[in-house]
């Protein structure tokens, strides 16, 4: 049949469905090269920057803290201990019976401060003494009692205890909270 011969709504409909067609397959070919990334040359691509980084697992974080108060009841002292991952957020706390309310918030300083400068806090208390400033940094505690939690020498977690009646003893008990995950420090 030749298109003279068709009606003028067979020719319309003809055409329309012949323009839709090829409508459509140019359609498909714009949306899948938009779908597809133009590809980079492997001599201009340029890594992408990472790092990794090693951080303490629930379970070593509680068993530590376990292990601090453990050993402070031992001694008949009544302790908080906190452990902090290496950014500073806690991760586990442990408030021994009868600990004083102070103990919370002064366990979780010390171990991020412990953290923060990969340091007992003990030393960190001496270094007060030349740069008092120090101790205006927020959220820190320059008072005996944190010690870090380090792998690979870099500083994973901090240990902070408090509620003894010194720092010495608080540290004592935080090491030996650290020291039950394997780090002596």
């Amino acid at each position: 049949m030749k298109i003279k011969d068709m009606s003028r709504r067979a020719r319309v409909t003809a055409g329309g469905a012949a323009l839709a067609a090829v409508a459509a397959a140019a359609f498909g070919t714009v949306s899948a090269n938009a779908a597809a990334p133009a590809a980079v040359p492997a001599a201009a691509a340029k890594p992408a920057a990472t790092t990794t980084s090693t951080h303490l697992t629930v379970d070593a974080a509680t068993e530590a803290a376990r292990a601090a108060l453990d050993a402070a009841e031992k001694e008949n002292q009544r302790i908080t201990v906190a452990v902090v991952d290496r950014n500073g957020n806690t991760i586990v706390t442990l408030r021994g019976d009868g600990a004083g309310p102070q103990s919370y918030e002064s366990a979780v300083r010390k171990a991020y401060t412990a953290v923060s400068w990969n340091a007992p806090t003990s030393e960190l208390a001496e270094r007060l003494k030349s740069a008092p400033n120090l101790k205006d940094i927020p959220g820190t505690l320059f008072l005996g009692g944190g010690v870090p939690v380090t792998a690979k020498n870099a500083p994973v977690a901090g240990v902070g205890v408090a509620g003894a009646p010194s720092g010495d003893l608080d540290e004592k008990f935080a090491r030996a909270g650290a020291l039950a995950i394997g780090n002596g420090r």
